[in-house]
Parts: structure tokens; C-alpha cells; sequence
């Protein structure tokens, strides 16, 4: 028995130097707040494996192109190892508009269980879930245990690595939350921003690794930085030390500065929202909501507008007019594609209804409501809609539906006020 339980390389120095790595089919947990590297430490561990040729699948909220830059700021190019198909990229859409339903924990669920529908496809040796937060929310904690721990015991059963990030708690309802994880997983991995603010080119904090099971040689804690090229790095002046001694801490902040640490309020960034996305990311995103409907049977639309260049010829309606009135009558779950002369719209929640709503929202966002406007510009769009059924695959061939009717003579488009009435 143990012979099969070894140690591999994490990619993390610190993880490696103090604890000769992480435990094959071992789980663990990375806590902490926004911009403390956690999503650098994450590919760190993906690259490791990549390096061994092992399969690695990244779940990430990112899109793929934000994903690729950061990884470019370890000097590891991502891509390449995308390409031989070492690291799988698989976009998780945040589930916004569960939490607004009668009994949301259901529905959680099945995005615990999705993880390992798609381990089962792909079969890797380590997944990263960057970040878990959105998807435990559950108001049952109980739940939410059992739902985590039967995702842990069956990827272990398969000898799976796992690193799942979350968020640092900001409420009690989270740390309960966090708290129940905790108890389930190998070890895990702290990380707290610099409080002090002190003066250095690098961003930074303090790193801490707690074991739960395996791992005798103990906790550790260790200043860390975020440096180009190295990414997460402990590698500094002063050195981690066992909590089983005297605990070093990190020199004090300058007092000619600093005479204690003040807290403020700081406003959190803007977010400048945009539903619109370039065809590939967008098929990363149909793909999870098919995986979400065969595990659930929430059904969806696709519904693809389709202006003829005459209208622009004519100074009636240009395609970027037409995908601003789709833009600002589709909701924030609600994603867009532009292709050619088409704008597709994945309507997350679809039913003839909200298709016929969406249709109207257009009409009245349309750059004029003058009647005879109207009346002329509606000559010109055309609509195809796709509801998703059993027979669709994947993205690829729910997509290739919408491009292949687009034909002179096709009766598959229809022309928009045939929905209007």
C-alpha cells in the first residue's frame, strides 16, 4: 500500500522544499483574498504537470485569452501544452442566477457532480478548480459536505491530484462554509496579502501549510511575493520556519511610516461587464451549458439574428447598431457572438417565451421606434432558433446547425416580425 501513495512535485518551491511535494490522489484546498496569486499558484501546479506529460484539467471562471496572459507572466506558454492536449481548459460559467431559486442547493449539486462527468471524459492525473467559491453557497451545510466529500472520494478513487481555490471568508456563512471544506481535504494552503503596504516593486503576503492528513513534518509559514517569471516564490531573505519552533515573523513595518496598521474602506474595481465573445471562447461556453443539460435538463436556446448587408447599404441599420439593441436587451448570463453578418445569443434560459421577449426587448432598442422605421428595418433581419434537445453533441455541431442554414433560399431563418405578430 505504500508504494502506490507517493509524493510528486507541486510546483510550488515551498510546498516541495518543506513537504517533498504533494501526495499522488491527495486533495487540497488554497485559500485566499483576490489578488494574492492564488490563480499563479494554480498554474504553477498545472505546469509541473504538464512537464511530466501528465493531463491536467484547469476549470477556471476566466476566459481562455486572460488565462493564457497570466500564464505568459510565469514565461509558460500555455497554449503549446492546450494544443498536445497535457492541459484541458474547461470554462465554468458562475451560477448567478441559481442562488435566486426556492431551493438553490439542488442545483449546486449538480455543479459538484459536473466535475466529475467531465473527469470521467478526459481521464487527467490533476485538476484544478479555479475558483470553487461561486459554486458553494449552499444553505444546507450538510449538503454541502456530503456533496464535497463524495466529489473528493471519487476523483481520489482514480488517483487524481486536486487543488480547489476559494475565496478568503468575508462573512460567518462563509467561514462555516470554508470551515466544512477544510475538514475534508489533505491539507491546506493560506495565503494573506501584505496588510502594511510597505514599499516593493513586488506584491506579496504570507504563505501558511496545514496538514490534515500525511504531511508529519508539520505546518509551515513563510513571507512569499509575486515576482515575473517565478511567479508565487518564497525565495527571500528570511526563511520559513516549523510552527514546532520559535516562530520568526517578518520584519515590522517602518515606524517613521507606519505607526499601526490603518483600516480603510477601499472600494472593490470596477467590472466593466461584456456578454460579447469571440467564437471560441463562446464555444467553450455552449459546451458547459450542453453538460449542464444533459446533467440537469436545463434547457437553453440559441438563437442566431441575421442582418442583410442591403440594410446597411441603404442607411437603415448597421451590424453594430443591430448588436448594441441585442447587447442591452439580453441579461448578464445571456452570452453574444458575432459572426459575419450574424449575431448568435445563448439564452441561458430559454423557453418560446423569453425568445419572443428577448425579439421585442430588440425591437424597442432599435436606433429609431419611429413606425415606418420599423416597419422598414424589420425587412432586413432575419432570426433562426435552436432549441437544444438530445441529439446535439457539443458546441461544435449545435453551431455548425446555425451557420449551415444560412443559405439564400433557406426556410430556416425566419424573418423577425413572423415572432413579433
Amino acid at each position: 500500500m505504500t508504494n502506490s501513495v507517493r509524493r510528486i512535485p507541486s510546483g510550488f518551491t515551498f510546498i516541495d522544499q518543506n513537504w517533498g511535494g504533494i501526495y499522488r490522489g491527495g486533495s487540497y484546498l488554497l485559500i485566499g483574498p483576490r489578488k494574492s496569486g492564488r490563480t499563479l499558484i494554480g498554474l504553477q501546479f498545472a505546469l509541473e504537470a504538464a512537464k511530466s506529460n501528465e493531463v491536467c484539467l484547469y476549470f477556471t471562471l476566466m476566459r481562455p485569452k486572460d488565462l493564457m496572459i497570466q500564464a505568459a507572466s510565469l514565461n509558460f506558454d500555455i497554449q503549446t501544452y492546450m494544443n498536445q492536449n497535457l492541459i484541458i481548459v474547461v470554462r465554468v460559467a458562475p451560477p448567478n442566477d441559481i442562488y435566486e431559486m426556492y431551493n438553490p442547493d439542488d442545483y449546486l449539486v449538480e455543479y459538484l457532480n459536473d466535475i466529475v462527468t467531465v473527469v470521467e471524459q478526459y481521464h487527467p492525473t490533476r485538476i484544478i478548480f479555479d475558483e470553487l467559491t461561486p459554486f458553494v453557497g449552499f444553505r444546507n451545510l450538510d449538503y454541502l459536505k456530503d456533496a464535497f466529500l463524495h466529489t473528493l472520494e471519487t476523483i481520489e478513487e482514480r488517483d487524481i491530484t486536486s487543488l480547489f481555490i476559494i475565496s478568503e471568508p468575508a462573512t460567518q456563512k462563509a467561514q462555516s462554509i470554508v470551515e466544512g471544506l477544510s475538514q475534508y481535504v489533505t491539507a491546506m494552503i493560506r495565503l494573506k496579502k501584505d496588510a502594511y503596504g510597505k514599499e516593493d516593486r513586488y506584491q506579496g503576503g504570507f504563505v501558511t501549510i496545514t496538514p490534515n492528513v500525511g504531511h508529519t513534518e508539520g505546518q509551515f509559514s513563510s513571507a512569499y511575493r509575486i515576482e515575473p517569471y517565478k511567479g508565487v516564490t518564497t525565495d527571500l531573505s528570511f526563511e520559513a520556519t516549523s510552527v514546532t519552533d520559535e516562530f520568526i515573523s517578518p520584519p515590522p513595518p517602518p515606524t517613521h511610516r507606519f505607526s499601526k496598521p490603518t483600516m480603510v474602506d477601499v472600494p472593490s474595481e470596477p467590472y466593466a461587464f461584456s456578454n460579447v465573445y469571440n467564437y471560441n471562447d463562446f464555444l467553450l461556453i455552449l459546451n458547459n451549458q450542453i453538460a449542464l443539460y444533459k446533467s440537469t435538463g436545463q434547457s437553453f436556446n440559441l438563437i442566431s439574428f441575421r442582418l442583410d448587408p442591403a440594410a446597411q447599404t441603404r442607411g437603415l441599420l448597421t451590424l453594430n447598431q443591430l448588436q448594441n439593441a441585442i447587447r442591452i436587451s439580453t441579461n448578464k448570463k445571456d452570452k453574444l457572438c458575432i459572426i459575419d453578418n450574424k449575431i448568435v445569443v445563448l439564452l441561458v434560459r430559454g423557453s418560446l417565451k423569453s425568445v419572443v421577449d428577448l425579439i421585442s426587448s430588440v425591437q424597442n432598442n432599435l436606433p429609431s421606434r419611429d413606425t415606418n422605421y420599423i416597419n422598414a428595418v424589420l425587412d432586413f433581419i432575419s432570426i433562426y432558433n435552436l432549441e437544444v434537445d438530445d441529439r446535439i453533441e457539443n458546441g461544435e455541431s449545435m453551431m455548425e446547425l446555425v451557420l449551415s442554414s444560412d443559405k439564400p433560399h433557406s426556410s430556416t431563418y425566419q424573418p423577425l416580425n413572423k415572432y413579433i405578430g
